[in-house]
């Protein structure tokens, strides 16, 4: 069907069959504690079989005790979740998509009696406690650590968060990193955190792929901007990054009614990954509510991104790519941007989320069988 989004693409030493990826989405299927599920494998198999060519694995945290964004976040910080995370690589590559799996340390945003962040700025009521050089140091070597058990699980890559305000990006941003050490600062110093988790895991996982999500703009008045974020984004590609996946947007900007309402526009993040696009060499991802195979085809063809990322589009209808390669896009069943944001506002009240533009049978077996603890 298309000149662009069904061509092959090397990142690094891997091939991807296509353009098309799934992006990391946090549904809240893991059971309580970051264990792999049953629902969980079952949810990555659908969207792996779906003729993806990669797909990104939910956030995992690096550490429990301190950086994990919800009891029902994926665990990589110890040996005792690694057969979980090899069952689910082998159901991913099995089901014919290649695995990645997204590290994360939630910073401000963890689910913690005590959030730690770069410095003390005040996060919805909360004040993070500032992190100390000891700290960080100790935090730089969890990334490392969890990074060698998602190459030990069989994963095909591992995908550092620095996305969505997270610690990675808590630092790069202005907005929350208010050090007076060689931390904060000019960028030169907000970057040093982050590249010194890149060099670390690097170090531990040699050649294996190391990805990287990247918050471009943060769409908040004194947050990180494109000006510098763009510059960070060549660093890490001199770093020795294998692709970057754009994105924009906090959990303090994603309310904000300028954004509610820019989110609701097809390819609404494209502008971000054509910026990081016109710095680097390596493959881009672009993400942002990519519904339709023109949306796609146009952002590869004019040079905006290397590859798209899609979260809700692909769990709204597993069938998306077949549909778009056999000129089927009347049957596509669309996330529906008038939901008021329905499986995010799941989530976040603990639940696992479900769409509301399934058809009506698939939604009530999903409940039945989920409830019932079985797959969905």
């Amino acid at each position: 069907m298309s000149s662009h989004l069904f061509t092959p693409l090397k990142v690094g030493p891997l091939t991807l069959k296509n353009r098309l990826t799934m992006a990391p989405l946090y549904l809240g299927y893991a059971d309580l504690g970051g264990t792999v599920s049953p629902a969980l494998l079952a949810h990555y198999r659908l969207m792996a079989a779906s003729g993806v060519a990669l797909v990104v694995v939910e956030n995992a945290t690096v550490d429990f005790e301190s950086g994990s964004g919800s009891p029902r976040t994926l665990r990589a910080d110890s040996d005792a979740h690694l057969e979980g995370l090899k069952r689910l690589a082998e159901t991913i590559k099995e089901a014919g998509a290649l695995a990645c799996l997204q590290i994360n340390h939630a910073g401000r945003f963890a689910h913690a009696a005590e959030p730690l962040a770069p410095s003390a700025v005040e996060t919805f009521g909360r004040i993070p406690r500032a992190l100390t050089i000891d700290e960080m140091k100790r935090i730089a070597e969890c990334f490392a650590a969890a990074a060698g058990r998602v190459a030990k699980a069989g994963f095909d890559m591992v995908e550092l968060h620095g996305g969505t305000g997270y610690l990675l990006a808590e630092f790069l941003s202005p907005h929350t990193n208010r050090r007076e050490d060689a931390y904060g600062g000019s960028l030169e110093n907000r970057q040093r955190f982050p590249l010194e988790v890149l060099a670390a895991v690097k170090e531990t996982v040699g050649r294996f792929p190391v990805g990287c999500r990247l918050l471009v703009d943060e769409w908040l008045d004194d947050g990180l901007k494109p000006e510098e974020s763009t510059r960070f984004a060549r660093d890490l590609e001199a770093a020795g990054i294998a692709y970057i996946s754009a994105m924009g947007g906090t959990y303090e900007s994603f309310g904000r009614p300028e954004i509610v309402a820019r989110s609701r526009q097809a390819g609404y993040m494209l502008a971000l990954s054509a910026a990081v696009k016109e710095c680097v060499q390596v493959p881009v991802i672009a993400a942002g509510r990519l519904a339709t195979g023109s949306v796609c085809e146009n952002a590869l063809a004019e040079k905006k991104a290397d590859l798209i990322g899609l979260a809700r589009v692909l769990w709204a209808d597993p069938d998306w790519p077949r549909k778009v390669a056999d000129g089927r896009e009347d049957e596509i069943v669309h996330c529906n941007p008038d939901c008021g944001d329905a499986c995010m506002q799941m989530v976040m009240k603990g639940r696992p989320a479900l769409c509301v533009s399934w058809p009506t049978e698939k939604m009530k077996a999903w409940k039945a069988k989920f409830a019932g603890g079985e797959t969905p």
